[in-house]
């Protein structure tokens, strides 16, 4: 755990590194990890040194604060602010998203149906601006245009140097229940209602998300919160969390798998590699059974272009990436999955409902309308001469018609007068010409479109 001292020290190194880049070299981090699945411009240049801004600074606990430095990830948040019954209020799924990661580039849980996307429960934040200079932002003061424009910017306004969170109380377990409904639009109805209730059949619901296996098997998984000692499942081992959600009506985890029941698999994206075969699985060790490792294998796996010599092995002709995660109305769920399964055909499918808490201009869902997050991560089989992102370029088409939004973590297509009237295009321009009027750092469609 990093104290003040230390925190202070680590800025000071990185605020070195900044001084240290020339004026016409562009201002990026200097990591060699990322949760970003869109590719990135080769780059030889020095960046910004980062190195020791990756922990938890302290906690309150009276107050249910915590100040985290930028780079912490939610793996070593957790194992923090657990220990006294605190997390945050949302947690998304992979381990190693870090917080300023989360909130710049957003994330996303069962627990934001309630809580909204982890930047809304950020009470304040400092942050290294395009001029070099550390400021804090908050909600009303002389940096709130900073504080409202920061989620969603990846990086294109700065880099979080420290935030402070507020923390829920939770206990030791959570009870699941795996609900099936036989078609979307009763999932949808029954959505609305837990929304608006936080309960259903008269049991209160902490966490909602589902699963869509296909037109006629969605689930819903409610999770509720208790301290209620009861016998847990284990899905780090041989078990596979995806598969029982099609088993058992009810199971329950400790509040610790419950936060990373989807990082041991990568969702079910681990199958990919073998992982859930079960001799393979046993040989796997499970320190390896982890969604950074994932990547790093498909990281691998481009580098050496084996899915495409196996590819043509079998005769496939050509074959595209479709890694996102879109939010749609609830309104539009059933229509837009429908469509889904006659031009991607890709199941399952993750949902997950949200709610935001305020507008924030670079991402402007309606404050109070309930939005469905649909993930879906793998690849389909195109011709040979089928256009780059064709069938990304289409989705993308038809969330917009439906008033909807995507994440920018992956590949994005959009032309750029469509991207700036989605994305807050002019709200970003008159805050980055005052925290960075030189242009030191990359805007955010060259980062998202442009891959720069």
């Amino acid at each position: 755990m990093n104290g003040l001292e230390a925190h202070d020290g680590a800025v000071k190194i990185l605020v070195d590194s900044y001084r240290g880049i020339g004026p016409d070299s562009p201002i990026r981090l200097a990591k060699k990890t990322s949760n970003l699945f869109r590719p990135r411009a080769g780059n030889d240049q020095p960046g910004l040194d980062v190195s020791g801004l990756d922990g938890v600074i302290s906690i309150d606990a009276i107050a249910r604060t915590a100040d985290v430095q930028g780079m912490c990830t939610y793996e070593d948040l957790v194992d923090a602010t657990l220990p006294h019954g605190l997390i945050p209020f949302v947690v998304p799924q992979l381990r190693t998203i870090t917080l300023g990661g989360a909130v710049t580039g957003l994330g996303i849980e069962s627990t934001s149906f309630r809580n909204g996307l982890p930047h809304e429960s950020v009470l304040e934040l400092d942050i290294l601006t395009g001029t070099g200079e550390i400021v804090t932002a908050t909600p009303d003061n002389e940096h709130a245009d900073l504080f409202a424009a920061f989620p969603n910017s990846f990086g294109s306004l700065g880099y979080a140097t420290r935030l402070r969170i507020k923390l829920e109380p939770v206990p030791a377990y959570v009870a699941l229940r795996h609900v099936r409904f036989t078609d979307v639009p009763d999932a949808a109805k029954a959505i609305d209602r837990i929304v608006t209730d936080r309960s259903w059949e008269g049991v209160a619901v902490d966490g909602l998300d589902g699963v869509a296996f296909s037109p006629g098997e969605v689930y819903l998984t409610l999770a509720t919160f208790t301290n209620l000692e009861q016998p847990t499942s284990d899905y780090t081992g041989q078990k596979i969390y995806y598969r029982s959600i099609q088993q058992l009506g009810a199971d329950a985890l400790t509040m610790y798998d419950y936060l990373w029941r989807w990082d041991t698999d990568w969702f079910w994206c681990s199958g990919a590699f073998g992982a859930q075969n079960p001799w393979v699985r046993r040989i796997w060790p499970r320190r390896w059974r982890r969604s950074d490792v994932y990547h790093q294998l498909v990281g691998l796996d481009g580098m050496l272009g084996i899915s495409s010599k196996l590819d043509r092995l079998k005769g496939v002709p050509g074959r595209e990436r479709v890694i996102q995660d879109i939010e749609v109305p609830l309104g539009e769920l059933a229509e837009f999955l429908d469509w889904f399964d006659r031009e991607v055909g890709m199941r399952p499918v993750w949902l997950c409902p949200l709610q935001a808490q305020r507008p924030w201009p670079l991402y402007p869902l309606a404050v109070g309308e309930t939005y469905v997050n649909v993930g879906f991560w793998g690849t389909v089989e195109v011709r040979a001469d089928s256009p780059d992102g064709a069938v990304n370029r289409k989705i993308e088409a038809k969330v917009s018609a439906l008033g909807g939004h995507k994440s920018l973590y992956s590949e994005v297509f959009y032309e750029q007068m469509t991207f700036n009237k989605m994305y807050g295009g002019e709200t970003l321009a008159a805050v980055r010409e005052r925290y960075d009027p030189d242009g030191r750092l990359t805007n955010l469609y060259d980062k998202a479109v442009r891959n720069k």
